[in-house]
This record gives C-alpha cells, structure tokens and sequence, in this order.
C-alpha cells in the first residue's frame, strides 16, 4: 500500500510530528511504501530511514530562498514557532494553503497514493479532502482545541468531517469531544491509541554525573523530578509550585522542552525562589531517553491532555510517571505504572512525587517497561491502522 501521511507540523517537537514519524516508520516496515509532507524551518531537518520526506519551507532562524516569509503556524506553541493559526491574515492563510496544495498535488501525481492520512481535523485535511482519494485523519485533540477558539476555521472541519472515510481517535476522552464537536461524523470514528518507539525509548543503564553534566550541570543529586513537555498554559505549569513544596537540596526538576511560556516559568521559578530547578531547553528524543532513566519520576501535570504520549516514553524507560487525570492519560496510566492526581491540585501533585522519591510508593521498573512495551509500542498498534486504510479502500 502507498500512503501519503500529511500533517501541519514538523516530525519533531510535537505529539502529532512524533505520531506521524513513529506509524511511516513501522509502516514501512511491514512493506508499505509512505511519503510525508509537512512543514519545515530548516534544511537540516532529520530524515527517516525508507520514508519520502516532502517538506514545505517556512521562515525560522535560517534563510531559505523559497520559504514562505512566515514561521509555520501552531494551535499553542512549538520549541521551533511561536506563529499560531490565529494570528494569520488572510494573505497568508491564502499562501499557507496553496503551498501545500501544491505539495499535496505534486505528490499525488509522483507518490501515486493509494490513501491520505491528515493529521488534525484542520486546514491541511481540508485540502487534501479535495482531492479523489480515500482520506483518514487522525483527531489530535488541539485541533479541536482550535474549531472550539476561533469561528474563522470550522468550515475546515466541517468539510474534513463530511468528506472523510474514517476518524482516528486517540483516547476515550479524544472520541467523546469529536462526537460532541462534530456533526455528521455517522460511525466514521474509531479509537486507536498512540505508540511510542522502542527503538528510541527503551531501558539503560546511564551514569547520572555523566548525563548531568551533559545538560550543564555540575551538582549530583540523590533524586531527579523529570518534565518533557510544551512550555504553554494546557501542558500544566503547577509542576513548579509543587516544586516549592518537595525541592530540597538533594532533588533536581529537570524541564525539557520550549514554547510561549518559557520566561513567565523562569520568573515564577525566581518568584518561588527555587533552587533546583533547571529548564534545559528543547531536546532531542536521544537526550530524552536519558533524562528519563536518571529520573526517579517523571510529571505530565496536563489540564488538557488528548493522549500523552510523554508518559508513554517516560515509562518506556522504566520511570513511574505521576499524571493528571483527565484526556487519554486514564486509559493507560494504571497504579502498578504511576500514579493519577487531580488537574490543578498542586499538594496532591506534590504530594505523588514526595511518595515515589521517599520510596513510600515502589514501582518495579522492568515492570513498567515491558507493560508498555506489550501494549503501546507503535509496532503493536500498526496492524489497527492498517485496517482502518483498508475499510477506508472498500468504502
């Protein structure tokens, strides 16, 4: 089968960029030919193995002659564009979409697919649903986010809705909002949860001092608190205010990743006056996975999350993870893995990480590991979407 995966972001830096890269990669594995289009601010952009990377060049830090005179839009934020979809004018939105119309029809003519799957319930889909060939997309959650914001974009929804075959949904949670934002979606959707990548995420044996040092810090701590996330308002900030009440001297808040938030944290981080809480930037998954097997803990304090999959290679890595109890995470996060506390209860949030670092709550690491490896690595879930490509074929 030849799909054309489509989606709005890079392949890094996003759940959906992430998604997008994890099913080409096991899709190609099992004899699928996969092209992807998406946006990119770089040339220096990492390709993947088997895989037909068409990217659409926007304006970032480097000049790229034929890049649009705009960085790539977001729904929030992302560690490589603070642009958003609300922010476009109309010229813009105009150039955004014939870019990729473009894109789209070129590899329609090359590629040859036999299906499109969009990422997001959104503009991209929107134009990819004008073209004669089955379409799947895959609701992400800030898509919905999106037609719930701003009135200006629904008709792109609404058009994706009525003129795709299927709806892939990633979450109990994700499923019910696009049943209630959505009209006329008629059993077009089906729930198949993310995976993450066993190739990337997986159990090791690191020298703390040494991955520490790597991150620019020169201290050694008994117990490391680890956050991957967007830096903005629905990933949950309250991370640092349950900091004040468990940091000590021997504890560390490792947070990785970027967005619009980045200096309000760092100020509440010196309105707090905490001392051992180090915001070491956006980092590449291999520097993640090491993050994740120094730390005793990892932190997905969400007010809104439609999957998760942080928690997912957190565990992957054997580390518990302490999440909210909302979104997608519920559907996953059980007590032998981590621990559910409430959104925005910044003493039950802190009181969750106390329990795992004083060992009052024992988790066994092999455990979580291979408890997430059986059942949410991307490998295992593929089969799932390529039935869903083949019911799209026969509809």
């Amino acid at each position: 089968m030849k799909i054309l995966l489509i989606n709005h972001f890079p392949l890094e830096g996003s759940g959906s960029g992430v998604y997008t890269k994890n099913i080409a990669k096991s899709l190609t594995k099992r004899g699928n030919e996969v092209c992807i289009i998406m946006p990119e601010n770089t040339k220096n952009y990492n390709l993947v193995e088997g895989v037909k990377l068409h990217p659409v060049y926007f304006t970032g830090k480097e000049k790229i002659e034929e890049a649009l005179p705009f960085n790539f839009p977001c729904f929030t934020t992302h560690p490589r564009s603070t642009t958003n979809f609300y922010d476009l004018n109309d010229t813009e939105l105009k150039m955004y979409e014939e870019a990729f119309r473009k894109a789209i029809k070129q590899e329609i003519e090359e590629f040859k697919p036999d299906i499109i799957h969009g990422q997001h319930i959104w503009i991209l889909s929107s134009i990819a649903s004008e073209f004669n060939i089955p379409l799947v997309v895959t609701a992400h959650g800030t898509d919905i986010m999106g037609y719930q914001k701003e009135e200006k974009f629904r008709s792109y929804a609404d058009r994706v809705v009525e003129k795709c075959k299927k709806i892939i949904t990633i979450s109990k949670d994700n499923d019910k909002l696009v049943l209630d934002t959505f009209k006329g979606v008629n059993g077009k959707n089906i729930i198949i949860k993310n995976g993450y990548d066993p190739e990337v995420f997986y159990r090791k044996e690191y020298k703390k001092e040494d991955v520490l040092k790597s991150l620019g810090i020169n201290k050694n701590y008994e117990k490391i608190v680890s956050f991957v996330g967007k830096l903005t308002n629905f990933k949950g900030i309250d991370i640092l205010k349950a900091c004040k009440i468990y940091e000590d001297e021997n504890t560390l808040t490792v947070i990785a990743g970027n967005g619009e938030l980045f200096e309000e944290l760092n100020q509440l981080k010196r309105d707090l006056e905490l001392k051992n809480v180090v915001f070491v930037g956006n980092k590449p998954h291999e520097i993640l996975r090491e993050i994740y097997n120094i730390a005793n803990v990892s932190v997905v304090p969400s007010r809104r999350e439609p999957f998760g999959l942080v928690a997912l290679e957190a565990m992957a890595c054997g580390t518990p993870v302490v999440g909210t109890n909302q979104g997608g995470i519920p559907d996953f996060l059980k007590e032998e893995v981590g621990t559910l506390v409430e959104v925005e209860n910044v003493e039950q949030l802190a009181n969750a990480i106390i329990d795992i670092l004083k060992d009052r709550k024992k988790f066994d690491r092999e455990y979580i590991a291979k408890y997430v490896k059986d059942n949410h690595s991307q490998d295992v879930l593929t089969q799932e979407l390529i039935d869903v490509y083949e019911q799209a074929l026969n509809l």
